[in-house]
């Protein structure tokens, strides 16, 4: 990351304190912004880190008596430097000559800063920090680590496939493409539920801060089939068959998932009989649903003057209500 030498703000007007404020004023203050503004709060700001340590920075000088003593008169500005001749070479870090533990910034190493110890003054700064950090799981930054122990990752990308029926009920691979531009090869798991995504680690976004990419979200959608719906892991199918078949019995061709098969049709089969083909329906191969072959008796078209004898005399000399 590249550090501006721009000069740092007031440390009053960063605080949003007046001159006349107290340490406990300041403190309050810092505490309130410093929870707004830490990095972990604000992961998708690339400006938090810098906010950050511009209030940790006012709050480093501002803290220390004798510090802000100088700066008041105008012996230091708010870097804490010196101002007068001689010193341009002096550490750019608030406080690097002060006495006692202080908190430094060092924004080239990482991209919160290695944040190494405390604030200017005493334990009290120690104190505070910890604080702090303890509503963002208590962890303390690293050396080199930035906040929270590692950088930040990248962010994550969603994108959505539709698979086609008979596809999503065995499993397949489908080419996706990805917001960022990339095209990849997925394996949809077969009968993977409608509307789930299936997580492709570090395809996201990459880290703006040297951490690890995001991951890839893709979100399955199951295109309908004319013929097929699912049931469970079970698959529904619907087939047409003769009156005569119906009554008689026959072997007829039905479609499955994986090609037609022959299936015997008992003699006697009422229109709406279930059929039961096992392991033909939705999973790989040994752990697949059922197929449920559905029989729907189909009457010729146009009619046929036979049939229509023959179910009169039916209806004539053997009569039943099957709806009895």
């Amino acid at each position: 990351m590249t550090v501006t030498n721009d000069p740092m703000r007031d440390p009053y007007d960063v605080l949003g304190v007046t001159r006349s404020a107290t340490s406990a004023d300041i403190k309050k203050a810092f505490r309130k912004l410093a929870k707004a503004w830490h990095p972990d709060q604000r992961p998708d700001d690339p400006k938090a880190k810098e906010r950050f340590a511009e209030i940790s920075s006012a709050y480093e000088l501002l803290s220390d008596e004798n510090k802000r003593g100088q700066f008041d008169r105008g012996e230091i500005d708010a870097e804490g430097k010196p101002r007068f001749r001689g010193f341009e070479g002096a550490s750019a870090r608030p406080g690097a000559g002060a006495r006692g533990s202080h908190f430094e910034f060092d924004l080239g190493g990482s991209p919160f800063g290695g944040a190494r110890r405390g604030f200017g003054g005493g334990g009290g700064g120690e104190d505070i920090f910890e604080d702090i950090l303890g509503a963002f799981g208590g962890r303390r930054p690293r050396g080199g680590a930035g906040f929270g122990g590692e950088p930040p990752r990248g962010e994550d990308v969603t994108a959505e496939i539709a698979v086609p029926f008979r596809e999503w009920a065995r499993g397949a691979k489908r080419r996706v493409r990805l917001p960022t531009g990339k095209e990849l090869e997925v394996s949809v798991p077969a009968g993977i539920e409608e509307g789930k995504s299936i997580r492709l680690k570090g395809q996201g976004q990459a880290s703006g801060f040297g951490g690890a990419p995001g991951d890839a979200l893709v979100r399955v959608r199951v295109a309908p089939d004319p013929q097929f719906r699912a049931e469970g892991r079970d698959v529904r199918v619907e087939v047409p068959v003769a009156l005569y078949e119906a009554v008689l019995g026959a072997k007829v061709r039905v479609p499955t998932l994986d090609g037609a098969v022959e299936l015997k049709v008992p003699a006697g089969s009422d229109g709406g009989r279930t059929l039961r083909l096992r392991g033909k329906g939705i999973g790989a191969e040994g752990s697949a649903g059922d197929l449920l072959v559905e029989l729907r008796i189909a009457l010729p078209p146009g009619g046929d003057p036979k049939l229509e004898e023959l179910a009169k005399r039916l209806r004539d000399e053997a009569p039943y209500d099957p709806r009895g």
